[in-house]
């Protein structure tokens, strides 16, 4: 795009407005470059800086917040410009989105091809989108909008515009969990397990969309889960894996837009989930992938018909990116482990890395089968002794150590813990846990404050098939602020039993 509008040019200055990943531009609405070049609130603009350029959206100001031949940046424009406060920058408008022909046309019902997702994903990774127009794209694409051929060539063109990683072996070991269930934090356990064996396991991890923590954000309660490309590979060199955050080494950077706003809109499109899933396997130089697939009433994924749907289009996908994929389609009728939120979780963890007596039996049996799952996959064990070797691995203390030491190569190791009030929520009457909702249960856990505060959330101690009497606690509700709990509590109340005891 090139424009030849050099008097449009404004000084810079710092209001400090946090947009979180929107570019906007604040602008007078008498200045004269709105009025020359007819800009109007929400107008897409390009914005140049020393041989940088951005778009942003434009933000009119009906004030005296900024002068005359002045302009403001939300926070995140300032740092993608490299810009501050007194620097000139060049505003013109923004040439038309060619891709978001290609958005309008899946609006309506058109199937689209290789070409027309490289061609929106692009775009997307060079913030021509706002997020009013990657709404649109994720809600066209929703539901059972893309077929199997559509979302191959959406992953594909998200793994083609984003960094790639090589380990120089033909042994790269990941998983990954669907979600849907609250806890289930087997990943950081299942990774320690691999890497202890002497495997190679370059593990990124994303950050929550609609549940109370992700791993990324479960782990950064222990170490730095922000690692660059080189310090990821250097920790990998040096231990054999890593448990990072996907969105800061540019794996799929199209993943991350799209997810943040997926989130906003607790949207959890099947395509799209796929594509985020594999895109990021495939950029980060997988090449055996185990995925968990909880099925249950209240999971993500609800029915077998569905899991077996979702298994198919899981392997042909990997397919067409040379990777090999197997799906354990597991029990997700209810929460896995004891913690529900990053901190609770985080405990969870470590303590069946230490093999705890009073480590949650269910999260260490779950982990030990994906890793065995894994083991076998790749062929580093024998079919139906894969298992067997991760429980050796987790009972000797080699996962414990292996895990403490990809702690201190990320970055140092930090205890996690509790939130300052909690709540204990007791059963109305005697009898035996029948049911469990999932969705609910992650609900007051976020209402309580998870995953923003990582120290909320909840600890469950009510799994299916428990005796409780009356008044005995279900699960315990953590919160920093007091003002979340009651919240928390509220809709606890509010209609019908959460957990129902027959």
């Amino acid at each position: 795009m090139t424009h030849d509008h050099k008097g449009n040019t404004l000084k810079l200055k710092w209001l400090g407005i946090d947009t979180y990943r929107e570019n906007i531009i604040f602008m007078r609405s008498d200045c004269d470059i709105c009025i020359s070049e007819g800009f109007t609130a929400l107008t897409r603009l390009l914005i140049s800086h020393k041989g940088k350029t951005i778009v942003a959206t434009l933000d009119v100001v009906h004030s005296d917040l900024i002068a005359h031949g002045q302009a403001a940046l939300s926070e995140i424009a300032f740092k993608r410009l490299d810009a501050f406060e007194g620097d000139e920058i060049t505003v013109t408008h923004l040439d038309p989105i060619v891709s978001l022909s290609d958005v309008r046309a899946k609006i309506y019902g058109k199937k689209l091809d290789d070409s027309a997702f490289y061609r929106i994903i692009s775009d997307i990774n060079k913030g021509y989108y706002s997020d009013i127009e990657l709404s649109a794209f994720i809600s066209a694409c929703a539901g059972d909008n893309l077929d199997l051929d559509e979302i191959t060539g959406l992953t594909k063109a998200m793994v083609n515009t984003g960094s790639k990683l090589n380990w120089n072996t033909d042994k790269v070991l990941d998983k990954h969990c669907i979600g849907g269930l609250p806890g289930n934090r087997t990943t950081p356990i299942v990774v320690s397990i691999i890497a202890a064996a002497g495997l190679t396991i370059p593990k990124t991890s994303s950050r929550a969309i609609t549940s109370p923590a992700g791993t990324a954000d479960t782990m950064e309660t222990i170490t730095n889960v922000n690692l660059t490309i080189d310090k990821l590979k250097e920790v990998v060199q040096k231990e054999g894996g890593c448990i990072a955050w996907g969105g800061i080494v540019n794996l799929s950077p199209s993943d991350d837009i799209l997810i943040s706003v997926e989130k906003a809109l607790d949207i959890d499109s099947e395509g799209q989930m796929i594509a985020s899933v594999l895109s990021k396997k495939a950029a980060a130089g997988s090449t055996h992938v185990v995925i968990d697939m909880p099925v249950g009433k209240t999971a993500k994924v609800r029915t077998e018909k569905d899991a077996l749907k979702l298994q198919y289009y899981f392997t042909a996908v990997g397919k067409s990116l040379g990777l090999n994929i197997e799906v354990l389609i597991t029990d997700g009728s209810q929460p896995v482990g004891r913690g529900i939120g990053p901190s609770l979780e985080a405990m969870d963890i470590i303590a069946v890395l230490k093999n705890e007596k009073d480590a949650p039996k269910d999260l260490k049996e779950k982990a030990e089968i994906i890793a065995g799952a894994m083991f076998e996959l790749c062929e580093a064990s024998k079919q139906g002794e894969g298992v067997l070797l991760a429980k050796q691995i987790l009972e000797s203390g080699k996962a414990w150590d292996k895990f403490h030491n990809i702690c201190l190569a990320q970055g140092g190791f930090m205890t996690p813990v509790h939130a300052q009030y909690k709540m204990d929520i007791l059963a109305s009457n005697s009898g035996v846990v029948k049911e469990i909702d999932n969705r609910r249960l992650a609900k007051v856990a976020k209402l309580a404050g998870a995953p923003k505060t990582p120290s909320s959330g909840i600890y469950f101690c009510a799994p299916i098939g428990t005796k409780v009497s009356e008044n005995q606690v279900l699960y315990t509700v953590y919160s920093e602020a007091e003002g979340e709990l009651n919240y928390a509590l509220e809709y606890i109340n509010s209609s019908n039993p959460i957990i129902i005891i027959e």
